[in-house]
């Protein structure tokens, strides 16, 4: 048995689950709650972000999938000089992880906007002075543009990473 390839697998998948389910999970649910829900909304992500380092989990988990990720796909193409690259299963797993890395440079800029909220939130006492609105506009405006981008990259990755083993060509 490899176990090295044991350890990355279950690393990739496990990590991979939390990253695209925490993925879903904020995407769909939490952050439109928080938006609805006002001041009671930026004080739960606040505390997400600041004391619970949400941000920094999920970027941790992501980063986890990807490097075990690199690292089979590594291995399986005996260092991209096998034919297996260019069979089905070769093909999708690649596919898959392109999505993953592009999920990966979505998601870093939705941390890296949801982090801006949660401080923000953090520091607002009463109403948000100009400044602060000026800057969770922008973190919002950004957000909006790169969390369905992350989203729907993450998915099809997904998708290609379940099913590559049954890809033919």
């Amino acid at each position: 048995m490899d176990y090295l390839k044991l350890v990355l697998r279950l690393i990739h998948i496990l990590a991979g689950v939390f990253w695209v389910g925490s993925n879903l999970l904020f995407g769909l649910f939490i952050g439109p709650t928080v938006a609805a829900t006002a001041e009671a909304g930026q004080k739960f992500m606040a505390h997400m972000v600041t004391k619970a380092k949400i941000t920094t989990r999920i970027t941790a988990a992501a980063i986890l999938t990807v490097l075990a990720g690199a690292w089979l796909y590594w291995l399986d193409s005996d260092g991209l000089t096998s034919a297996w690259k260019n069979s089905g299963p070769g093909i999708g797993f690649g596919i898959g992880g392109l999505l993953g890395l592009v999920g990966l440079v979505f998601g870093i800029m939705v941390g890296v906007n949801t982090a801006k909220l949660g401080t923000l939130a953090s520091q607002i006492q009463g109403k948000p002075t100009p400044e602060q609105m000026s800057q969770i506009q922008a973190a919002q405006k950004q957000l909006a543009y790169a969390g369905p981008v992350s989203t729907i990259a993450l998915i099809l990755a997904l998708a290609c990473m379940a099913t590559a083993r049954y890809w033919v060509f």
